[in-house]
Formats: structure tokens, sequence, C-alpha cells
């Protein structure tokens, strides 16, 4: 009985607790700066053009800037 008692108070708590921890999270306002996605193979080639892509399809829903960065080799281990 005394267990059925205490686990009711914790679940109680922490439904109460779920609509207070959101509020303060919406007040942030991410990301503050320009968002880089890096690309490891060079410019002008397939996954190069595709990260253009995704980049400014996220800019237009997102609403923020992506950077697109070409780093020859970084994806190749």
């Amino acid at each position: 009985m005394n267990l059925a008692r205490r686990l009711f108070l914790q679940l109680t708590a922490g439904a109460s607790a779920i609509w207070v921890c959101p509020l303060d999270a919406l007040a942030l306002d991410y990301p503050t700066r320009p968002v880089r996605l890096i690309v490891g193979f060079p410019a002008a080639s397939g996954p190069d053009i595709v990260a253009r892509l995704l980049g400014q399809w996220l800019s237009d829903q997102l609403g923020q800037p992506f950077v697109i960065e070409n780093m020859t080799g970084a994806g190749s281990g």
C-alpha cells in the first residue's frame, strides 16, 4: 500500500514538472549564428550538390542561414 502511494506521488510530481520545463526552453533563440554544414568532398561533386540543396531548404524552413563548407578528405577516414 505504501509503495502504490509513493508511486502515485512521484508520477504526480513528474506530471506537474512537465508543464514548467518547456516554458524555459521556448525562450531560447537557437541558433544565433549561421549553421555550418561540412562536406568531406570537393566542390561540384554529388554530395556537395545535395548538401547545398539541403542547406537551401533548411534555410527556407528555419529562417537561419546555412553555410556549406567543402573540406576535401574530411570524410575519407
